[in-house]
Parts: structure tokens; sequence; C-alpha cells
């Protein structure tokens, strides 16, 4: 699966990192990376470029359902190895939405 489309791309431009910073729970959460395997979730609140990869702000979800907001690459996401061959996706049926919206 490709975890970064053209339309997120587009996206991504429009909310570079630090555009978000003061907005707290009304900032915009862009897209959401997860673990079909285990219980690691990704949520996007910022991204920028760089070179050939992806820098990510955004919320991460542990296993133990603790939030925690922190910078992750679209490299580190991809170099992911789970059990059964399976990798982190992107979740296809998550719309963007503010932060206090979405049930994390």
């Amino acid at each position: 699966m490709k975890l970064v489309t053209k339309q997120l791309e587009q996206l991504f431009n429009k909310y570079p990192l630090y555009s978000q910073e003061e907005k707290k729970e009304e900032a915009l959460v862009l897209c959401k990376f997860f673990a079909p395997i285990g219980a690691y979730t990704w949520y996007v609140l910022e991204a920028e470029k760089r070179e050939d990869d992806y820098m990510f702000f955004g919320i991460v979800i542990n296993n133990h359902f603790e939030r925690e907001y922190g910078y992750f690459t679209l490299s580190q996401l991809t170099e992911i190895r789970l059990p059964l061959g399976m990798r982190v996706e992107r979740d296809l049926y998550f719309d963007s939405n503010k932060i206090k919206n979405i049930k994390l």
C-alpha cells in the first residue's frame, strides 16, 4: 500500500511543520497510519517533504493506549515489519478532522 498519495501530498503542503502548534485540540488531523497487528497508531498533524522522505509531527498511540506527541518519518513507518508479512497501513476511510472530534 502506498502510504502517501498525491492527494495527501497536496494536503501536507498546506500544513508544514509548526503550522498548527498553537491550535491544540483545534488542530486538523491530516491522516492516520496504523499497525494492523499491534496497537500502534499514528495521526499526522503536520508534514514536510525532506529529499526522498517526509518528516511528520503528530500523535502516536501506543499499545497501552497512551497518547504522545512527537516526530516520525515516512521511512520509519515503511521500515516497520509486522508478523505475517504485514506492514503499516494508511486508514483509507479516515477523514481529516480536528483533534477534538476524533476518538483517540
